[in-house]
């Protein structure tokens, strides 16, 4: 188990060094500022810049409240499925790169086989985050980054980013028979959320639009919204919680900017009879979105054996940090997104072959020297 919200899931990172370093290969440890979980660099063949990295994460989601029909934290194989959770996100391909490392170890590669495996990305990319300025002092800058979240192995170049923003809204407290003479914190995050409805609509009919998504514009979305104690008393303070999924291109503090003139706006208009009240916005998470263009590097893995023609997804990955960092970044891995996060999550036998067929034509290209760069 490795759950995204348990206080410590660290072993199975020790258990991936386990299997790469007595084999020779070079593992670089990277443990999260506040303890619990580990990331990995890890390279075998020369060292330096250079070469292919495969990026995955380690954690997955809770299983809390879904009906499982196998025991979730073990590899139930049935009708050549594997049933478990993280089996297509991403443990699957997490299992085939440590495989394609350790047939890697063993061969006198000509350019080097590199590997990150992260901590925290379902609470938002946190580990990458936390990892990538160790990328050029540890292991060196890769020529290419495939990133193995489950694609069904098609090519993906490009996916959107994320912010995430928490309102903070403070009211008056009152009886509710007074209700006119105070401000109701949880109407004022009413008020903001019809603007963020308000901005959504001008999005989608005129904003920025990138062909090959799903959704082919940013998205703003409200997640959660809470507060009040019981009925017949005045909120006095509420939290609205709210996420714009961005085109790598969009211009996001523009849009921060407009969210916060529409809650200055609210707020005055409040403080005309209650100057206490107040709104108060705070990014807590945000990770880059990117676009890969380069026809080289999408020829490369369509010749590892990536299906075309190359796609861009909604959700996000941890090879938005990567590419930010200046890595040329594709995702391609076995799987499928839409069995992600529900109960018996599984991926098929065949789908891990295809995927270690794939990963083992990369390390031939690697051992002639034949690869990207």
């Amino acid at each position: 188990p490795s759950v995204f919200t348990a206080d410590d899931y660290s072993d199975i990172t020790d258990f991936a060094i386990d299997l790469l370093e007595p084999l020779g290969v070079a593992c670089h440890r990277l443990d999260a500022p506040d303890g619990g979980r580990a990331g990995l660099f890890a390279v075998t063949g020369p060292s330096g810049p250079g070469g292919v990295m495969l990026s995955a994460h380690l954690d997955v989601v809770p299983v809390i409240g879904q009906a499982w029909q196998t025991a979730p934290f073990t590899a139930t194989e049935r009708a050549g499925l594997i049933y478990g959770r993280g089996t297509s996100d991403m443990k699957g391909f997490a299992a085939a790169a440590l495989h394609a490392m350790i047939d890697a170890a063993r061969r006198p590669l000509a350019q080097p086989l590199k590997l990150a495996l992260s901590y925290d990305e379902e609470a938002g990319c946190i580990g990458i985050t936390d990892m990538i300025g160790a990328l050029d002092r540890t292991i060196g800058r890769p020529d290419l980054c495939i990133v193995g979240e489950p694609t069904r192995m098609q090519i993906v170049s490009g996916h959107k980013g994320k912010t995430s923003v928490r309102v903070t809204v403070t009211g008056s407290a009152g009886h509710s028979a007074q209700a006119p003479h105070h401000v109701n914190a949880l109407h004022l995050a009413a008020d903001l959320m019809q603007a963020l409805r308000r901005l959504q609509d001008e999005i989608a009919q005129t904003g920025l639009h990138v062909d090959g998504y799903a959704v082919p514009h940013s998205t703003v979305h409200v997640g959660s919204l809470s507060g009040g104690t019981a009925l017949n008393m005045i909120p006095e303070t509420a939290v609205l919680e709210f996420e714009i999924r961005h085109l790598s291109g969009e211009d996001v503090p523009a849009l921060l900017d407009r969210v916060r003139d529409a809650a200055a706006g609210i707020e005055a208009e409040a403080q005309k009879t209650r100057p206490e009240a107040r709104i108060e916005m705070t990014t807590f998470n945000t990770y880059p979105g990117f676009d890969q263009a380069a026809q080289d590097a999408i020829g490369f893995v369509e010749s590892l054996g990536g299906h075309l023609p190359p796609g861009k997804v909604d959700y996000g990955t941890d090879g938005g940090v990567i590419a930010a960092h200046g890595v040329p970044v594709l995702v391609c891995g076995p799987g499928d997104i839409a069995r992600a996060h529900r109960a018996d999550e599984y991926i098929a036998v065949a789908e891990l072959g295809d995927c270690d067929a794939f990963l083992g034509r990369l390390v031939n290209r690697l051992e002639t020297g034949d690869a990207l760069g």
